[in-house]
């Protein structure tokens, strides 16, 4: 039985999200890392973490960030690790059966891919634009939603790539369903910043209150980009590079695709609006600071 509730879109929301206190600590093995501004040391693949204790808890949780793992405070799998944990290989865990181990982790980042995609599935069966595709969201949804129920060695024999080049049809016809008719209802006289589109290169750049309601920044580079104040809603952020991207008073409700896992790598304030499905990060600071009229 997996640990979906059920293959409803609607109520998939929760099991979609991080629960370290039902995971193995999956993400501090089964993962490699380098030593950089992200992380304090380096770390192969299947090699413990030194902060990571016999209960599969954080040692330093309370300090990463000053301690060097900024790269740790923005991770989110999908609610990969608990899937995995108590479902694929039934609550044994690694250090019990380590006959499991490399199965385990191989098996881990795999399913965190599955549930990335559950996760933009799901929100793209809420798309009120997308309801002529809506049958094939759902055939989609329920495949992939099959497949994280596979047993271990059919979930390495996936081929991963080619799944989420299948779905990513799908995905992209949401995107362009959703922003038409976004577009549309604005009379079509809105117009983008002439840098902006689809993998557009936009690293520091100064967005500060821009109007990008359902422009197309799938696969933007916006490190350290300047969004405060900006309009986002309806714009279509799937694999938007938010690394040190500044949201605060930014707009992001109704924004498609938009993961807590970019959340957590940016930066933002109170004033900044979200949709009810992602959290505040913890980092983003508590106090608004004053907002110009639109």
């Amino acid at each position: 039985m997996s640990l979906h509730s059920e293959p409803s879109p609607g109520n998939n929301r929760p099991q979609l999200s991080a629960d370290c206190e039902s995971c193995f600590g999956l993400c501090c093995v089964a993962l490699s890392f380098a030593a950089s501004s992200d992380f304090a040391m380096s770390k192969q693949a299947g090699q413990p973490c030194r902060n990571l204790q016999a209960d599969f808890r954080c040692g330093i949780h309370g300090s990463l960030k000053q301690q060097g793992f900024r790269g740790c405070t923005v991770y989110d799998c999908f609610g990969a690790g608990q899937q995995v944990s108590r479902h694929t290989f039934g609550g044994r865990d690694w250090r019990q059966a380590p006959e499991t181990t490399p199965a385990m982790f191989d098996v881990f980042p795999i399913m965190r891919q599955l549930h990335e995609l559950l996760w933009y599935l799901t929100e793209a069966l809420n798309v009120p634009a997308a309801r002529s595709i809506r049958n094939e969201l759902q055939a989609a949804y329920e495949e992939t939603l099959r497949l994280t129920g596979l047993q271990p060695g059919e979930i390495m024999n996936l081929n991963m790539s080619a799944y989420r080049a299948e779905v990513n049809v799908w995905l992209l016809q949401t995107s362009e369903l959703m922003r038409s008719d976004g577009l549309r209802q604005l009379n079509g006289l809105l117009k983008h910043p002439k840098s902006v589109g689809r993998g557009a290169d936009l690293i520091g750049a100064n967005l500060r209150g821009a109007d990008l309601r359902y422009a197309n920044l799938r696969g933007a580079c916006l490190i350290a980009a300047n969004l405060k104040d900006a309009d986002l809603r309806g714009a279509d952020l799937i694999g938007a590079d938010l690394r040190d991207t500044d949201l605060s008073g930014a707009d992001l409700t109704g924004s498609l695709f938009l993961t807590q896992f970019q959340l957590n790598a940016a930066t933002g304030d109170a004033a900044a609006k979200l949709s009810p499905t992602l959290v505040r990060p913890a980092h983003w600071q508590q106090t608004s600071s004053p907002r110009r009229r639109r």
